[in-house]
């Protein structure tokens, strides 16, 4: 399985290489080398799940994924592949967060977009609360990552067009919710200001939902230095 998991990576790795222009540089050196992470990303839907698969090797990273992927026989293979847990949007998916939580202990990257569903023209949507569970459960760092340019990716591809694909990262970050009863609009208001560190990281016009700082921004994380 390891074997067919970076034979797999390295192959993607390539044809990212001939369908994109990665505008990277030295980005993906902020990510730890060993230990638990939660990524906490945009989701455009078609190009940065291969591109954390392929370019971060030797580390294994996975992450949550709508169950309905899994009804396409070759994403159901690629998927289970890599580790990618099922989870049913609009419910609490205690399989899927228990899942998650094992991966994590087990020192993985996980993978989160709290938008819940990739936004079509890259600009970002509201989060769901849904992702603050697992961080406050596990505790593990947190690292923000923004993209953007592959939601032109399907439209390129068709045209024979190349895609120009961006990817910022920003400094590792924890919760602090020590003695907070994390409830409703709480729990809402720790998704958006888990959302604002990716944001930051993005050009004004993809900030969407969240062109500025929630109110009480810094409430609850904390850069770790």
């Amino acid at each position: 399985m390891n074997l067919m998991y970076r034979f797999i990576a390295f192959i993607i790795n390539v044809y990212i290489h001939i369908t994109c222009r990665l505008h990277i540089g030295n980005e993906l050196d902020k990510f730890p080398m060993k230990g638990p992470l939660i990524v906490l990303s945009n989701h455009t839907g078609q190009i940065e799940v291969p591109v954390y698969v392929a370019l971060l090797q030797p580390r294994k990273f996975t992450g949550w994924a709508k169950i309905e992927t899994w009804d396409n026989w070759f994403l159901n293979w690629v998927f289970n592949l890599w580790g990618m847990t099922p989870i049913r949007r609009g419910e609490a998916d205690t399989t899927a967060l228990r899942k998650a939580e094992e991966a994590l202990a087990k020192g993985m990257i996980f993978g989160i977009a709290p938008e819940g569903t990739r936004n079509k023209n890259g600009r970002l949507l509201r989060a769901y609360p849904g992702a603050v569970l697992l961080a406050v459960r596990t505790g593990v760092p947190i690292l923000p990552v923004a993209h953007w340019g592959g939601e032109n990716y399907l439209k390129n591809l068709k045209r024979f067009k190349r895609t120009d694909f961006y990817l910022r990262v920003g400094d590792v970050f924890r919760l602090k919710v020590d003695g907070v009863k994390i409830k409703g609009d709480v729990r809402q208001q720790i998704a958006d200001e888990m959302m604002y560190r990716v944001a930051e990281l993005m050009p004004q016009e993809y900030r969407g939902a969240y062109e500025k700082a929630p109110e009480g921004m810094g409430t609850f994380t904390e850069t770790i230095r």
